[in-house]
């Protein structure tokens, strides 16, 4: 409550600690430099629960405790929407309604159809088509391997995700439209993180004239082409399919028999197709740089491929023997978890971590940092997937850990990411090593998702 009593007098909400900035522009400036820097040395100075003036009198409420999470995600999730948050507005010009941005009783019944496609023996089924698409990358690399040519892995594996999201998607491959589909998403994601930090953005992305407005309807017009045009083709030809978008088309809902119109699938499509692409890439391009600045955690997954493999590529079967593969991953997306910031819309008055969070606040959750707490992962920096082993996962509170979120909202798509990710980093990693380039300076950017700056290019090697 934004308002207590104590013996009927009236007491001053207990807000979260934090800096009062520039008179006007609060700490806009700041965010607008360098966001995520900000937001750590906010946390850095002041705490696990931050309260921040964005500009005038507009405050923003950071939390980073797995106690908060758990609250804000699970405990109290219905006071904690997507919407009207300003960061998930800017993505519906994208992604529409569709699960990352939608809420409420539309939500949960979006997700009650989608929730089949992802059932653990569909995902088992597309096994065999990540490794194929993976070796038949692994072919085109011969020629840079050969001359010792540098590959920017995170472009490859951008190239190679969106492959595969189109097979197991539409069971269609989007060889050709992947460079302006990919380059289409990554204007776009850079211009998000642009906006995000804009006071008026949320009015500016609303006119059809302005700069921005235009630039992302150039994209979304591209990325809609790609989509719309296979729904059309797929509503002309419904039969004969096993993919995701067939999942998607048949499902009904189980208390009104409806299914989803051209509308919801566009949304739902858009959001898997980039979302889902966009992670699973960005957390191999790092446990690749990572591995590479690790020899001895090269010769331990090396060991348990040539164990539990024999020489054979890698299947869904395999999965439950590849345990330190799987613990790399995880370790990766500790350090850096693709979707580093959560964001959440206090749509009435609560308390959190005993702060006072008022009505309508704007909320971000940031795993990114939660990762790296101190109280919850000795020597934080330092690369160690034995954290990940089942002992350590159970001394650890279950929100220390949330690289697909937390509560009713976890991501549907992470037994499907993680299938990938462990498929993707053993096929590559029995046949190859990977150096970063001397002399290149690794680097956040955070966008949609926490990328590398400049890309991450890379010496491979035959393993």
């Amino acid at each position: 409550m934004s308002s207590l009593t104590v013996d009927n007098a009236p007491r001053k909400p207990h807000y979260p600690p934090g800096p009062h900035g520039h008179w006007l522009f609060g700490t806009v400036r700041e965010f607008q430099t360098d966001m995520l820097n900000t937001i750590t040395d906010l946390h850095r100075r002041y705490g696990d629960a931050v309260r921040y003036r964005f500009f005038l009198n507009f405050y923003g409420y950071s939390f980073i405790h797995p106690d908060h999470y758990k609250h804000i995600l699970q405990d109290n999730n219905k006071s904690y929407t997507k919407q009207p948050h300003p960061t998930n507005q800017l993505f519906k010009p994208i992604v529409g309604d569709g699960l990352l941005t939608n809420d409420g009783d539309s939500w949960r019944r979006q997700r009650r159809l989608a929730q089949p496609a992802f059932h653990r023996r569909t995902i088992a089924g597309f096994g065999t088509t990540m490794t194929e698409a993976t070796l038949a990358m692994l072919d085109r690399w011969q020629g840079a391997i050969a001359q010792q040519q540098p590959l920017d892995i995170a472009h490859e594996m951008m190239q190679l995700t969106l492959e595969i999201a189109g097979k197991t998607l539409f069971s269609t491959d989007l060889t050709g439209e992947a460079r302006a589909v990919g380059d289409a998403f990554t204007r776009a994601n850079e211009l998000f993180a642009e906006l995000n930090v804009k006071p008026f953005s949320l009015y500016t992305i609303r006119l059809p004239f302005w700069p921005s407005t235009r630039r992302l309807n150039r994209d979304v017009v591209i990325l809609d082409g790609v989509v719309n045009k296979i729904i059309a083709e797929r509503r002309q030809e419904p039969s004969g399919r096993d993919d995701l978008l067939a999942m998607l088309m048949q499902s009904r809902d189980e208390e009104t028999g409806e299914s989803m119109d051209d509308h919801q699938l566009r949304d739902e499509v858009m959001t898997l197709l980039l979302a889902g692409h966009e992670t699973t890439a960005v957390a191999l391009t790092w446990a690749f740089y990572l591995l590479s600045q690790h020899p001895a955690g090269v010769q331990r997954l090396a060991a348990e491929l040539d164990e539990v493999l024999g020489g054979e590529t890698p299947t869904v079967a395999h999965l439950p023997h590849l345990d330190y593969t799987r613990m790399v991953i995880e370790e990766t997306m500790r350090l850096y978890p693709p979707a580093y910031g959560i964001a959440r819309w206090g749509n009435q008055a609560d308390q959190v971590g005993g702060f006072d969070i008022p009505a309508n606040a704007v909320i971000t959750l940031m795993p990114y940092l939660t990762h790296r707490h101190p109280a919850f992962w000795p020597e934080p920096e330092k690369f160690d997937p034995e954290r990940f082993t089942a002992e350590r996962v159970a001394e650890r509170p279950r929100f220390a850990y949330l690289p697909f979120g937390g509560g009713p909202r976890q991501c549907i798509g992470n037994n499907f990411a993680m299938t990938e990710a462990i498929l993707l980093l053993a096929t590559i990693m029995q046949r190859c090593r990977l150096a970063l380039l001397p002399g290149h300076q690794v680097a956040l950017q955070p966008l949609i998702t926490l990328r590398p700056r400049g890309g991450m290019p890379m010496v491979v090697r035959q393993a």
